[in-house]
């Protein structure tokens, strides 16, 4: 989804096609969840995702801490 994108919002949460640039919403609604605190995240504020394991992060620290995560031998 682009800045120019206009998607009426359900006001539930959206299933998202993260991309290389941007991100492509396959169920409309109003939010997705960080994949590490679980917080919502408003589709308009959604700036940090991984495109290698599809998930979305509220902010740099989360995803700091999910590389950190993905960094500790199991």
């Amino acid at each position: 989804m682009n800045r120019f994108d206009r998607r009426i919002a359900s006001g539930g949460e959206a299933v998202v096609q993260y991309l290389d640039a941007e991100f492509r919403v396959v169920r409309p609604g109003a939010f997705v969840r960080c994949a590490v605190t679980g917080q919502p995240i408003p589709l308009d504020e959604l700036r940090y995702w991984s495109v290698d394991l599809q998930e979305a992060y509220a902010s740099p620290a989360a995803v700091m801490e999910r590389l950190k995560d993905r960094r500790r031998p199991a």
